[in-house]
């Protein structure tokens, strides 16, 4: 697979696979800044935003742009991150040209007309309510609150009934404006596109967004290094757990090592060490996971689990065993090994489609990766050893930066730290 980076004659950078096996153009891209951007006082102003791109821009209302996309078989799909605001859109070659211009629209004219943002508000909000009868949700929020506090971070990334409510369209305008530019854009194309025709559409989509940003700073993380545990109340048969450390970014050297401890210790489904004991040994839940979550401003080794009230102590009190477990021995020789194996060897199936590769070209360039980590990764896997395992596992899972939010009405547990 070739990768092109290619610069059009405005300067607009984008990394391109080409593949022109079938008439399909799949394009991911992304803007710096996400729900982190979020005016003060007002989260979910990103999340809206994300909801009202394809409801009408430029010359065409709400009703008549989404019968175009879907005219053009054109799809668009629009999320927002803490990070990023991110967007996936393919087309059809030979509706391409059409199809681009909608896009263009979208990002340099959108609508946000008073009755469309009406619209999309009530299912905001209903959604909202839906999240606060559910326990994974409420622990979710609980366990970002703890951890990050005031910070951006920190804040619900889809807002509150009460902010939500007083969004307003010139929020929505304010925040395209200042978040919407050149500066802080990544791109990535696979299909069938040459380099020469991508040059051309990128002047043509995003050749009249401001060149600069004027994005507020965020600052990074401090983490207090203080155990703490939060039961959050809910009528509910089971509790669900949600528990984490800090992290890693994914600029730290030991993230790769980080990464194999993670997919053996609770990310490797029904082969991890969290599902063997809690699940398959003693039957105490459906599923218990671990993943790592690395954010631009901080790092987050976190997992959960939801087991019945009854059974939250003892399914806490084992996954802290395991995890001091990891701490001090690290992997064995021959866990190590398999790991290596799976991971390098089910990296293929993250190429196989245009908008996997898409996905996967843009992702590398955020974290800032570079172009030739595709032919890097599976060597920076195997040259993982169990001493970097050691070291990453004791770094990690520090007994006193665990922080542990409960939703539902757990037994045998008590708040700490707070």
């Amino acid at each position: 697979m070739k990768i092109q980076k290619v610069i059009s004659k405005k300067g607009i950078e984008a990394w391109l696979v080409e593949d022109h096996s079938r008439p399909i153009l799949s394009m991911q891209f992304a803007f710096a800044g996400g729900s982190s951007q979020d005016p003060e006082g007002k989260p979910g102003v990103a999340t809206f935003v994300s909801g009202m791109l394809d409801e009408g821009a430029g010359n065409l209302d709400s009703e008549a742009f989404q019968n175009r996309l879907e005219d053009l078989a054109a799809k668009m799909n629009v999320t927002a991150s803490q990070d990023h605001m991110s967007v996936s859109f393919q087309t059809l070659t030979q509706n391409r040209a059409e199809s681009l211009k909608l896009l263009q629209m979208a990002l340099t004219s959108p609508h946000f007309e008073p009755k469309d943002a009406e619209r999309i508000r009530e299912q905001l909000i209903a959604s909202l309510r839906v999240e606060e009868k559910d326990p994974n949700k409420a622990a979710a929020n609980e366990w970002f609150k703890l951890a990050f506090g005031s910070h951006p971070y920190g804040r619900p990334g889809n807002g509150t009934l009460t902010s939500v409510a007083a969004i307003t369209p010139a929020d929505l305008h304010d925040y395209v404006h200042k978040n919407f530019a050149r500066d802080n854009l990544k791109i990535a194309a696979v299909g069938d596109i040459d380099a020469a025709q991508l040059g051309e559409a990128l002047d043509s989509v995003f050749g009249d967004l401001p060149e600069k940003s004027d994005t507020k700073p965020v600052a990074e993380v401090s983490w207090q290094g203080t155990s703490k545990q939060r039961i959050v109340q809910m009528p509910n048969p089971q509790s669900v757990v949600q528990f984490g450390f800090k992290g890693l970014k994914r600029n730290d050297p030991d993230f790769i090592p980080a990464y194999i401890l993670n997919y053996v210790v609770g990310g490797g489904g029904f082969s991890s060490k969290l599902m063997q004991e809690v699940r398959e040994k003693r039957g105490l839940a459906y599923s218990v996971y671990t993943y790592l979550y690395p954010l631009d401003h901080a790092g987050i080794f976190a997992g959960g689990v939801a087991t019945e009230n009854k059974s939250v102590g003892q399914s806490l009190d084992l996954i802290k065993a395991e995890l001091e477990l990891a701490a001090r021995d690290g992997l064995t020789e021959e866990e190590l090994r398999k790991a290596k194996d799976y991971l390098v060897g089910s990296f293929a199936l993250r190429f196989d489609t245009s908008a996997k590769i898409a996905a996967q070209l843009l992702a590398i360039q955020l974290d800032n990766l570079g172009i030739d980590y595709i032919d890097r990764r599976n060597g920076e896997i195997e040259a993982v050893t169990v001493a970097d395992i050691k070291r990453v596992a004791k770094r990690l899972m520090e007994p006193k930066n665990l922080i542990v939010t409960v939703a539902g009405e757990p037994e045998g547990i008590r708040e700490v730290g707070l």
